[in-house]
């Protein structure tokens, strides 16, 4: 594992990041929600990469991981705006956006700012406008009257916080109500056995991209976190032919 950097930004946040230099589109990993770059698809992303030659970058957003500041202040735009410096700033040439969960969503925001520096995008159970189809009507009130909603957490002890920052600026960030103007390649992976995103909005999102370079690959047996050694071999597969190169 590569050590661990930092970057400064101007309003003096500290974004930790882990990077590696090598040929091909560099490899940029998106975590999900509350999650980091210690999780085991972003860490094995990472070695693979190495032993490949391939560049490639680790986050953690800020409120997240080792970076600075505190969750409750995290937003879509906010956390975007980080791993769009980070390529500016620390990667030459083209990039494919692997996103996870929530970084999915993110991966469509940050391609739209990156524009032609974007290779393609691979999808791990992407849930974009979750906000929407993941709440029912009363949980949107609350929020939008600006109280925080929590959720069992069932991958710890304490329950998921949804900050109304969070909502808020969700909203101005919705995507699969119309078209996304993106045209690269994008393959998207999710497990029809996900208890926390459903399928569909993997198909939801393969209609809503312009491009037409667009494949969706449904594991029967697969969770929401698509961990496991099999899932992770298929990550790697994906990534590796996305997009073919010479």
């Amino acid at each position: 594992m590569s050590s661990t950097l930092f970057h400064d930004l101007p309003d003096g946040r500290r974004i930790a990041h882990r990077h590696i230099e090598g040929g091909g589109p560099t490899l940029v990993f998106l975590p999900g929600y509350m999650s980091d770059m210690a999780g085991s698809k972003a860490t094995t992303l990472l070695d693979w990469a190495r032993e490949q030659g391939r560049g490639c970058l680790l986050l953690d957003y800020s409120g997240c991981g080792e970076s600075s500041g505190q969750f409750a202040d995290g937003t879509l735009s906010r956390w975007a705006e980080e791993v769009v410096t980070l390529v500016v700033a620390k990667v030459r040439g083209p990039v494919v956006l692997v996103g996870s969960s929530m970084g999915g969503w993110l991966m469509l925001l940050v391609a739209k700012k990156l524009g032609a520096r974007v290779a393609g995008l691979v999808g791990i159970a992407s849930a974009p406008d979750f906000t929407r189809w993941g709440r029912t009507a009363e949980e949107r009130e609350r929020l939008a009257a600006g109280e925080t909603v929590f959720d069992p957490n069932p991958y710890g002890p304490e329950p998921t916080p949804t900050h109304p920052g969070f909502f808020a600026d969700a909203e101005t960030n919705l995507l699969l109500e119309g078209e996304i103007a993106l045209n690269c390649p994008a393959h998207l992976l999710h497990g029809q056995r996900d208890a926390d995103v459903p399928w569909e909005i993997s198909l939801r999102l393969a209609d809503a991209l312009r491009s037409d370079a667009v494949k969706v690959t449904l594991v029967k047996d697969g969770d929401h976190r698509l961990s496991r050694p099999q899932d992770i071999a298929l990550l790697l597969r994906t990534v590796a032919h996305l997009p073919e190169t010479d």
